[in-house]
């Protein structure tokens, strides 16, 4: 790669994709302006949840600006790549969260910018980490 640009989110949103379908789920990337929805799965015939993947480069946080409202059978995914996103071999840290799980882990920037940061997933979010089974509906 010669201009060392990636794009995070997308590389994001696959990786997501291919861990869903790695647990058996029938997941699907949406594709339009609605950007609140990256994914959409469905467990069982009439059951569908939908999930918004946030994919980070670095080490710092996620901006959840386009979070508007809790809504039951709706997920945040944070990915995050702690600086190796170029080295195809490194795992990401992973964060699964319910939309109405997610405010007590939002933080209001000064400017107005809402940020879920990575070092409070770290201390206060472990049952969240790597927890696809809340996608997959199970306890």
């Amino acid at each position: 790669m010669s201009d060392k640009s990636y794009n995070t989110n997308l590389a994001s949103e696959f990786y997501v994709l291919s861990a869903l379908h790695r647990l058996g789920l029938d997941a699907m990337l949406t594709l339009g302006n609605k950007k609140s929805v990256d994914l959409a799965v469905v467990r069982n015939v009439g059951e569908s949840v939908t999930v918004d993947v946030k994919g980070l480069a670095g080490k710092t946080g996620w901006p959840v600006d386009n979070v508007k409202e809790a809504k039951k059978q709706h997920f945040l995914v944070f990915v995050c790549y702690c600086g190796r996103i170029e080295d195809v071999e490194f795992l990401p840290e992973v964060w699964v969260i319910p939309s109405t799980k997610l405010a007590p882990f939002i933080y209001h920037a000064p400017g107005g910018r809402k940020v879920v940061q990575r070092s409070k997933l770290l201390q206060e979010g472990t049952e969240f980490r790597n927890a696809w089974s809340l996608i997959a509906g199970e306890p």
